[in-house]
């Protein structure tokens, strides 16, 4: 893949740039993103934590990838020069546009061509072809909207679950249940089979990604200590987040605002997929 036109000016080691995605995949879809190792930069390791989403994912020069939904921690390693490209969809709704339930993807990776066949080998080289990583972008968003005629309805049930779990609050996932009047036993499979994880699990997911939204946030303002952080998300103190953050994240909060601060502060831009599951931080 050709260099962006402004590369040489750019010095950071890599950058990553989310965009909302094309009005017609909104439904499905958070974000778009774009991620560049610079070709001077060492190999750059990329840890992520759960996020409860499936992602279509593409680096240049390969064949384009499905991630499942995690439950524990991912690194990869980034070589100099890397671009990588992906679609996130929204928690739940993947299933609309690949096929097939989340649950059969959960923890797992899978090459797109075991999903569309010939025709992911042509994305590679669309991606691997283009001259800018908007282009890129670009040409993995051209095909899940490829898709869009043979998509199947959205789970309203499930997408209403995830939209609770991501607001927050002091409801549990039996509360939440009642009030959507469906069984525990329903609620959990329809989940398990839109989102690839139980409601409890996601649940617990979407508290840790508010956790680090409200952290991102007051460090740009004012400030706040971990431990009413942990409270305003819904831990009953920071013990319970600490537990927490080490079995998604393998670091303890401290640790893990202090890489952020290091790696991500001012490079990552995350704003497109928090605006649309989170909306703006009080």
């Amino acid at each position: 893949m050709a260099s962006d036109a402004s590369a040489e000016h750019e010095v950071q080691p890599q950058t990553l740039q989310e965009w909302l995605p094309h009005r017609a995949l909104r439904p499905f879809v958070s974000c778009v993103w774009a991620q560049r190792v610079a070709a001077c930069s060492d190999v750059y390791r990329h840890r992520t934590a759960p996020d409860g989403s499936v992602e279509l994912v593409c680096q240049a020069g390969k064949l384009a990838s499905v991630v499942g939904p995690q439950r524990t921690p991912s690194e990869k390693l980034l070589p100099p020069g890397a671009v990588v490209v992906g679609v996130r969809f929204r928690p739940g709704a993947a299933p609309a546009i690949l096929g097939l339930p989340a649950s059969e993807l959960a923890g797992l990776t899978i090459g797109a061509d075991e999903l569309w066949g010939s025709s992911s080998a042509e994305l590679a080289e669309r991606v691997a072809g283009s001259t800018s990583r908007q282009a890129a972008v670009s040409a993995l968003e051209t095909a899940v909207l490829s898709q869009l005629t043979e998509a199947r309805p959205l789970d309203e049930l499930v997408a209403e679950l995830v939209r609770r779990v991501h607001v927050g609050g002091a409801h549990s996932i039996t509360e939440i249940a009642s009030s959507l009047r469906v069984s525990m036993r329903q609620l959990r499979r329809r989940c398990e089979a839109a989102v690839g994880l139980g409601p409890k699990e996601l649940q617990r997911i979407a508290r840790f990604q508010r956790f680090l939204l409200l952290a991102e946030h007051h460090r740009a303002h004012s400030g706040a200590s971990l431990a009413s952080l942990a409270l305003r998300v819904g831990y009953a103190d920071q013990a319970h987040l600490s537990r927490e953050s080490v079995r998604l994240t393998g670091s303890s909060p401290r640790e893990l605002l202090l890489a952020s601060e290091r790696h991500c502060h001012g490079v990552h831009d995350h704003a497109a997929s928090r605006s649309q599951l989170f909306g703006t931080p009080a």
